[in-house]
C-alpha cells in the first residue's frame, strides 16, 4: 500500500518538512476554505499541489479528503442541480490536474463525531473518545432535541440527566463545542442554533430516502468520474449509528454493498475506515476485504476500543493505539495486501492502494504545540511507523 499522511494546508501546524520525515510517500487533502457546493478551480487545486511539493518535497497530493457534498444534495434541496453541476465540474478540474482518488462521505449534518477531543491517557498522552451517556445529555438537555427521548433507554436517560447535572457552565460550553465543531479542518463551525436549523431540514428523510438521495447523487456523477478515470470512494458513517435521530446509510459492509451495487462501476468504491467501521462489535475486516476487496478505492487504518455505557448498536468508545483495539490489524493488512497482489495479477493501473494512519494519540511534544484533535505528530507518525512494520513483514512472508 502507498503510504500517505493528510495534511490540512497551509493553515495546518504540521509542516511538510515535517511530513517528509514521517517517511509518508504521498498527501492526503483538500481545499478545506471551500464551502460545500463550490467548484473547485484548476488554480487553487495547482495552489496546493504546489504547496505539497514545496521545496523538492518529492510529495504529490494523490487523495482528495474529501470534496464535500452539500447538505442540499444530501436532502435534494431546491438549488441541488447547481450542487451537482459544480461537483461534477469539481471533478472535471481535479482529473485536469493529475487527482485521481477522492473521498467524501454521506454523514447528514454532523461529519465525525466525538464528546472528548483530549482525554488523558494511563501514559500521559490525550486521545479523543465517544461517550454516549456525555452525548444523550447534550442531545437531551443542551440541544433539547424533540423526540430525543424516544432514542435512549431510561437507564441511561437517567445516567445523563445525572451526567448533566453535574457539569459546570464551562463543561457544558465545552461538551457542546466537541460535538458541534462542524467538519475537521473546515471553513465551517457550527453552534447549536445551527445544528437545530440543519436538522428540521432532514424532516422525513428517513433511512431508505437518505439511501436512495445517495444513489441519485452517484448516479449523476460517476458517469462523469467514470470517464475521466476517477476513483470515488465514500467514507463510513462515524460512528456507524444513527445520532440526532438523523439516519446514517453507510455503517456496514451490508450498506456497502447495496450502494456500490445500485451504481455498479470501476469509479464507484469505498474508503475502508477500521476505525470507523470497527466500532460496531458485527464489523469484520477481513471479511469487507473479502466481499468488496476490488472497489476499496482507499484505506483508513486506525483502531477504536468499545467503552461502556452503550444501548444496543449505540456504543461508547475510544480512539485506541492502531495495533491495540477492537480489529485485528494484522489481518486486516494481510487482506489488503493480498487485494493488491490480485490486482496486479489483472494488470490494474490501481493495484496500489492508499493508506494512511488515520487519527492517532497525542503523545510527547504533541502535547506542548498547537495541533487539530485527532491528528498528532508523534502519535500519527507512531501508528505509521507500526502499520509500515506490518507491511514488510507480511511483504517478506509472502
Amino acid at each position: 500500500m502507498k503510504e500517505t499522511w493528510r495534511w490540512f494546508g497551509p493553515q495546518d501546524d504540521i509542516t511538510i518538512p515535517e511530513i517528509v520525515q514521517t517517511g509518508a510517500a504521498g498527501v492526503v487533502s483538500a481545499l478545506h476554505n471551500a464551502p460545500p457546493g463550490a467548484v473547485w478551480s484548476v488554480d487553487a487545486i495547482e495552489e496546493r499541489q504546489a504547496q505539497i511539493a514545496w521545496d523538492g518535497s518529492g510529495l504529490t497530493w494523490d487523495v482528495v479528503e474529501s470534496l464535500p457534498v452539500s447538505e442540499v444534495i444530501k436532502t435534494q434541496g431546491p438549488d441541488m442541480s447547481a450542487h451537482l453541476d459544480s461537483y461534477r465540474t469539481s471533478l472535471e478540474n481535479l482529473a485536469a490536474c493529475g487527482v485521481r482518488v477522492i473521498c467524501y462521505n454521506f454523514m447528514p449534518v454532523l461529519d465525525w463525531t466525538r464528546t472528548e477531543l483530549r482525554r488523558r491517557l494511563p501514559n500521559g498522552g490525550t486521545t479523543m473518545a465517544f461517550d454516549l451517556a456525555d452525548f444523550a445529555a447534550f442531545d437531551l438537555f443542551e440541544l433539547r432535541r424533540a423526540g430525543a427521548e424516544d432514542d435512549y433507554p431510561e437507564a441511561l436517560r437517567v445516567e445523563a440527566q445525572q451526567r448533566h447535572m453535574a457539569m459546570e457552565d464551562d463543561d457544558r460550553a465545552a461538551l457542546a463545542d466537541n460535538i458541534v465543531a462542524g467538519l475537521p479542518g473546515a471553513a465551517e463551525h457550527w453552534t447549536i442554533a445551527d445544528v437545530a436549523a440543519c436538522l428540521a431540514t432532514y424532516d422525513g428523510i428517513d433511512a431508505d430516502r437518505l439511501r436512495a438521495n445517495l444513489v441519485d447523487f452517484l448516479s449523476e456523477v460517476v458517469p462523469t468520474a467514470e470517464r475521466l478515470g476517477l476513483r470515488l470512494c465514500c467514507h463510513p458513517d462515524d460512528p456507524p449509528f444513527p445520532l440526532l435521530g438523523l439516519p446514517r446509510v453507510m455503517s456496514s459492509v451490508e450498506d456497502y454493498e447495496t450502494v456500490l451495487g445500485a451504481v455498479d462501476s470501476p469509479a464507484n468504491g469505498a474508503t475502508l475506515c477500521t476505525g470507523s467501521l470497527g466500532v460496531s462489535a458485527a464489523f469484520d475486516a477481513v471479511d469487507f476485504v473479502r466481499r468488496l476487496g476490488p472497489k476499496i478505492h482507499f484505506v483508513h487504518l486506525r483502531n477504536t476500543r468499545r467503552d461502556e455505557p452503550s444501548a444496543g448498536e449505540m456504543v461508547s468508545f475510544h480512539e485506541a493505539e492502531h495495533l491495540d483495539g477492537d480489529t485485528d490489524m494484522v489481518a486486516t493488512i494481510r487482506a489488503l495486501i493480498s487485494e493488491e497482489r490480485h490486482r496486479r495479477d489483472e494488470a490494474r493501473a490501481d493495484w496500489q492502494i492508499p493508506m494512511r494512519p488515520d487519527h492517532g494519540q497525542s503523545l510527547l511534544s504533541d502535547l506542548d504545540r498547537p495541533l487539530m484533535p485527532g491528528y498528532p505528530l508523534i502519535g500519527r507518525m507512531r501508528g505509521l511507523a507500526e502499520l509500515r512494520g506490518i507491511m514488510a513483514a507480511l511483504s517478506a512472508e509472502s
